[in-house]
């Protein structure tokens, strides 16, 4: 078990660490800047970090690993409901993901922020295009069941669904990007489903 010297020590770090790679990005982010902020040598910096990546993952990690957990675990309810159950909950179990990454992330603001903005060089650069992708996937497997319902759905081609998701999730990590203040992202965000739900509806040919 780790004493409590060396987990202030670690806290130190990865607080300089926060600074520098919010500051800087991830390549930009100086290792050396980050030991002499924390107040450690270089030598103590790698008794706890292999590297200035594995640094990074320690920060955020435990975020990206909530935020996709909880995303998969709406997307999976969603799809394992009956199919003919399906229509009628469509939009209300991503509605209370969404409402809940929106609390999550704006209780994490600084390291969340770190995932979505600073992360290029590293695993984690791809983390809203990973979503995107499952998003997607979801979406298309939604078209068939509305197909085998006996819906008369029109062909909506994957790079117009990639697109549109894409949109979708750059707009509801916009408010943590420029940390717009709690009440304003709610009803930001709630709007903003309010008009992808409309567009969905529309194209789907409901």
């Amino acid at each position: 078990m780790m004493d409590e010297k060396s987990s202030v020590t670690l806290e130190r770090i990865q607080q300089a660490a926060l600074a520098e790679f919010l500051d800087k990005g991830f390549q930009g982010a100086s290792l050396r800047q980050i030991v002499k902020s924390a107040g450690v040598t270089t030598g103590a910096f790698y008794g706890y970090f292999s590297s200035k990546e594995a640094l990074f993952a320690s920060i955020v990690e435990p975020h990206a690993a909530a935020i996709m957990g909880r995303f998969m675990e709406a997307q999976t309810e969603f799809a394992e409901l009956p199919e003919a159950e399906q229509p009628s909950h469509m939009g209300v179990e991503s509605s209370a993901c969404v409402d809940w990454m929106v609390d999550y992330m704006y209780q994490h603001l600084e390291p969340v922020k770190l995932l979505l903005c600073c992360a290029e060089g590293t695993s984690y650069e791809h983390f809203i295009h990973n979503m995107v992708e499952v998003e997607v996937e979801y979406t298309e497997h939604y078209i068939r069941v509305l197909r085998n319902l006996g819906r008369d759905v029109p062909a909506l081609d994957h790079q117009l669904c990639h697109i549109i998701a894409s949109g979708m999730f750059n707009a509801l990590f916009e408010v943590v990007v420029h940390e717009m203040p709690y009440d304003r992202a709610r009803q930001y965000i709630r709007q903003l489903r309010e008009f992808y739900t409309a567009g969905w509806y529309k194209l789907m040919g409901e």
